[in-house]
């Protein structure tokens, strides 16, 4: 094969990956145009159709699934011994893209990330903040963040924090007008603010234990949010109880402008885990990062 039908093997994929023309030659740093010839060149070469295009989306057709299944691995494995040659530098490089929630980049990731991009200026880390689970194979991340909980079999979950806990609380002012609820079924007579699933669509069943007891609440309110900061400052204002991990509040507990309730119901859980799928080798990049951040009690 000559090396030009490699590269434009390669930009075919990349267009059914992204299913644009657009967003892959955005991340080719090639123009649309050169990249609808290459396709429609490699096409007339093959003498199949290997997308359909609308004026709105682009979508592998059979025989372009089937080439797809070919490519991947291939290409997978093209990724995964140039990363290993890293290995032979002096100084370790490489990028390494990670899914994320906004609490978990901000209070685990950047402390580490801030510490190895200045060490290791050969380092790239790009961190997206996604509400949801993602598909970190799909989506071409080496690895995702989630909190302790079951995943597929083939992944891999490496702790990378301390337990958490929920945090019940209210401004003064409003505990000082309702009152301040002594178990989880008094929510029932209380101005809740919720939080709204970005994945579900949902209202945050609020999730208590103690002594093995397990209860969740569905809380409710005049206001629901889909932000973390919104129900802070929401509650802060005095409009009612909020539900969150308490980190987010500690600040605020320690000047008195919001007070904790519900202290006992509220137990430690596992914390943050980073998972990666055992199907690929990991860089040496990756295994830097593994370890900067994997957690080690103290």
């Amino acid at each position: 094969m000559k090396r030009e039908e490699l590269g434009n093997l390669a930009m075919f994929l990349a267009v059914a990956e992204e299913r644009s023309f657009t967003k892959a030659a955005a991340k080719l740093g090639i123009s649309q145009s050169a990249l609808s010839h290459t396709v429609r060149r490699l096409e007339a070469k093959l003498g199949l159709r290997l997308l359909t295009r609308t004026t709105r989306s682009v979508a592998p057709t059979e025989a372009g699934e089937r080439l797809i299944e070919t490519l991947r691995p291939a290409f997978d494995t093209i990724d995964d011994k140039l990363a290993t040659l890293t290995e032979l530098r002096q100084r370790p490089g490489g990028t390494v893209r990670i899914t994320s929630s906004a609490h978990a980049a901000r209070a685990v990731l950047w402390p580490v990330i801030d510490r190895l991009t200045a060490e290791n200026p050969d380092l790239n880390i790009e961190v997206s903040i996604e509400g949801g689970f993602v598909d970190i194979v799909a989506d071409r991340y080496d690895a995702g963040v989630r909190l302790g909980e079951a995943l597929e079999q083939d992944m891999i979950a490496v702790p990378i924090g301390p337990k958490l806990r929920m945090a019940a609380f209210a401004s003064p002012s409003y505990l000082a007008r309702q009152g301040t609820p002594l178990t989880p079924y008094d929510l029932a007579n209380h101005n809740c603010i919720s939080l709204r699933m970005s994945t579900s669509g949902g209202l945050y069943a609020w999730e208590f234990e103690r002594g093995g007891k397990e209860l969740r609440v569905k809380a409710e309110g005049q206001l629901v949010f889909n932000d973390a900061q919104l129900i802070i400052t929401a509650a802060l204002a005095g409009h009612g109880i909020a539900f969150m991990i308490e980190d987010h509040v500690l600040n605020h507990f320690s000047d008195g402008s919001l007070v904790r309730v519900l202290d006992e119901w509220c137990e430690p859980f596992d914390g943050y885990y980073l998972y990666y799928t055992s199907r690929r080798q990991p860089s040496p990049a990756f295994k830097m990062v593994l370890e900067a951040l994997r957690y080690r009690s103290q």
